[in-house]
């Protein structure tokens, strides 16, 4: 398989209608901006990945970059490890960060999917993991305590076990009123996470941890800034709930400062702004070195893959952003991830919807 060579990049710009808007105490997401890739090889297979630009205001430029970069791959060796390593030297000067570093991870993910494809596995096998169910969380947004308890009551009809609700309402009250709300729907067996998208002060966060982790939370996410590490250590210190994040980390090298000062006991990698598969690998040996659970940001497909086949595994994320351009391989039973029984991630488009869907 050595001998296998990059042939082309095609990449899709395309803004997703979603289910249900996800609102933040920062801000709402009401659509889903993503750049669809296929990265074609000389062995006939294509590796699919996708990236999310969070804005419209962004998706031209990241589909831009990632075009730009086709020259830099074409004719490469399929060789992620390889790959990784001259497109970081490339763009060390510039600052190999932000958007480069989104556009980078998604040629990374789809070199992965037709590497784990030529070898004719999934993604996981390619790993050198076993496939098995991954438990997994239902996620919503600041819906307010009727959507909110709806909404976790229909979660745990279809069989999940936790989900996560975005809090940081303009009171306190409000906050603590929609997670009893929950919990009263779904009663004690059943995990709740909040996630407050970094909207406090770290005084605010202490005040509201403590009154949160009376309520029995399994984590608070995001409490302040995220680059605010010491900030985030002062909150973790004063409470006894586990400070969740991890979502913006950009490579591991984020994820190791943020570990080193002590500012969370759980981590949450986001498989696209971690640096795809071969940033997942490095972040979870780190997880596993500091001893953390590590769960999932978005990118469910892919992350059910990398959590089997991570050491400290611990929730998948269920927030479907391209749920409308994929067909369905990524199956929930019983509040787990099953991973497909498919070569590679299991990333299957849905061609007549994303032609809906193009810029």
């Amino acid at each position: 398989m050595s001998d296998i060579l990059i042939t082309n990049l095609r990449t899709r710009a395309i803004n997703v209608a979603l289910s249900y808007p996800v609102h933040t105490a920062v801000g709402t997401v009401g659509t889903a901006p993503l750049v669809l890739i296929d990265l074609a090889t000389s062995a006939g297979v294509v590796g699919h990945a996708y990236l999310f630009a969070y804005t419209p205001v962004a998706l031209k430029s990241l589909k831009q970059l990632l075009d730009d970069m086709a020259q830099l791959i074409v004719n490469q060796p399929l060789a992620p490890l390889d790959l990784e390593t001259m497109l970081a030297k490339r763009f060390c000067l510039a600052g190999y960060t932000g958007l480069i570093r989104m556009a980078a991870a998604g040629i990374d993910m789809a070199a992965w999917d037709a590497l784990a494809k030529a070898h004719k596995m999934p993604l996981v096998k390619m790993l050198g993991a076993t496939p098995r169910p991954v438990p997994t969380y239902d996620s919503h947004s600041l819906d307010g305590e009727k959507l909110a308890t709806q909404r976790a009551v229909t979660a745990a009809e279809a069989g999940f076990r936790a989900v996560k609700t975005k809090i940081g309402y303009p009171t306190l009250t409000q906050d603590l009123a929609v997670v009893r709300s929950i919990r009263n729907a779904v009663g004690d067996d059943f995990d709740i996470m909040v996630d407050y998208n970094q909207s406090l002060d770290v005084p605010s966060a202490i005040k509201r941890g403590r009154a949160l982790q009376e309520l029995g939370v399994a984590w608070i996410e995001e409490p302040t800034l995220q680059y605010d590490y010491v900030g985030h250590q002062r909150i973790q210190s004063a409470l006894d709930v586990p400070v969740q994040m991890g979502e913006n980390w950009l490579g591991p090298e984020d994820m190791f400062k943020a570990l080193n000062a002590g500012a969370c006991r759980l981590a949450m990698p986001d498989a696209m702004k971690i640096g795809g598969v071969t940033g997942w690998l490095r972040a979870s040996a780190l997880a596993q070195q500091f001893g953390l659970p590590m769960s999932s940001h978005l990118f469910q497909e892919i992350s059910a893959h990398l959590l089997a086949a991570s050491p400290t595994a611990h929730w998948l994320e269920r927030l479907d952003l391209a749920g409308s351009v994929i067909e369905p391989t990524l199956e929930f039973v019983d509040g787990n991830a099953v991973i497909p029984d498919l070569p590679g991630v299991g990333i299957i488009w849905r061609e007549k919807e994303i032609e809906r869907y193009l810029i």
